[in-house]
């Protein structure tokens, strides 16, 4: 799990590799990720506009841009949450992701909020260090 907190918006990572959609003998690997938005503060907030950067291990960089999350802009209250999974497929059995969410705020006030990095590991891989 990987957490950050940007402005009293909390966002938690939690990814997974998923196997059963990966086939690592043709250099194909897929990760779920969770993704937990807390609203922290005392104004409502709407998530416009995602931004990602995936890096795989080789250090190709894809840079995804879009509205919303999976197909929403949700509106956290103070207190609020919302909650989504969705997937990332690399060539390399191991990445990484981060990137930031574009906020509205109530009083018409736009900002970005950290997503934390996360790694993407295939689990059980031998590690070597340099």
């Amino acid at each position: 799990m990987y957490r950050a907190t940007t402005r009293k918006i909390q966002v938690t990572a939690t990814p997974r590799y998923v196997a059963e959609r990966s086939e690592p003998d043709q250099g194909r690997h897929f990760w779920a990720y969770t993704i937990e938005v807390v609203n922290l503060g005392k104004v409502s907030v709407q998530l416009k506009s995602r931004h990602w950067v995936i890096t795989d291990a080789h250090g190709h960089v894809e840079e995804v841009h879009g509205a919303g999350v999976v197909g929403e802009e949700p509106v956290l209250p103070p207190g609020g949450r919302f909650e989504y999974t969705s997937g990332v497929p690399l060539s390399t059995p191991t990445g990484i992701m981060s990137g930031h969410y574009d906020m509205l705020a109530e009083t018409g006030e736009t900002f970005s909020v950290e997503v934390p990095a996360f790694s993407l590991d295939v689990p059980h891989m031998a590690r070597i260090l340099n």
